[in-house]
């Protein structure tokens, strides 16, 4: 065996299939997350004086805007509440402490109300790699905070095989800030580069790790957007080739 001695795991499109929960709340004739979240601030602000949608939605895109920026240039999520305070401060109004709280408890829970699809094979191969190695998460959390990703995980039956979770709300920073795979590494007890990390995006979870000394692998399972580009040490399609992929990277 090699030096490697855990595995660190993206969420979204590595674990969880993002937006696949978007044709369940069709089925159930619900709006999509990203109408639901703007209708929601939208009702809350409305019940206490009268506000025309149209001028939520806006407001609500240039928040995100300033959030995405934040995110790109800063390697920071903001909690969802401070993204709907400068929302709310664009607008120039205000909600009251309970109203507040609902909007956000609803945004965060969102995805764990109707949750979307792990993505399939993932939960046996963990079950096997937590024999060998110490696992991790190290995941941004854009809407749903850390607190109701663990349940999400859970509810898929795979939050059981990790020994610690980095979530950029929690750390403070997102990928692929250091300090995202410094938490990763401290809760697990061993040194960066003895550990070797798993995402779906060449920037964040290829090249920000093997900047930091580590080994990437580079998953495509739900996408394959930076295949033909990245730099990573080994590429899976499926959870079907990942443990052979690891075993080749520790040899």
């Amino acid at each position: 065996m090699g030096n490697i001695k855990a595995i660190t795991f993206d969420l979204w499109d590595t674990l969880v299939i993002d937006d696949s929960d978007e044709p369940k709340r069709a089925e159930r004739g619900l709006r999509s997350k990203f109408d639901e979240r703007r209708h929601l601030l939208w009702k809350a602000l409305n019940a206490a004086d009268p506000i025309d949608l149209e001028t939520v939605c806006l407001a609500y895109s240039v928040g995100d805007a300033a959030f995405n920026k934040v995110w790109k240039e800063h390697h920071i999520t903001w909690l969802i509440a401070e993204r709907l305070r400068v929302i709310l401060r664009g607008l120039g109004r205000e909600l009251p402490d309970a109203a507040f709280d609902a909007v956000v408890r609803a945004h965060g829970e969102m995805e764990v109300d109707i949750p979307p699809d792990a993505i399939p094979g993932g939960a046996a191969v963990l079950e096997r790699l937590a024999k060998r190695y110490k696992l991790c998460i190290v995941s941004d959390a854009i809407v749903s905070p850390g607190s109701c990703l663990r349940r999400l995980l859970e509810n898929h039956g795979l939050a059981k095989f990790f020994s610690g979770f980095a979530f950029s709300d929690e750390v403070g920073h997102s990928k692929p800030h250091r300090s995202m795979f410094d938490s990763a590494a401290e809760q697990l007890g061993i040194e960066i580069g003895e550990m070797l990390h798993v995402g779906d995006r060449d920037h964040n979870d290829v090249k920000g790790p093997q900047r930091l000394g580590m080994k990437a692998i580079l998953f495509t399972a739900a996408n394959d957007a930076y295949k033909a580009t990245t730099t990573a040490d080994a590429i899976c399609e499926s959870f079907d080739e990942l443990e052979s992929a690891i075993d080749r990277l520790n040899d």
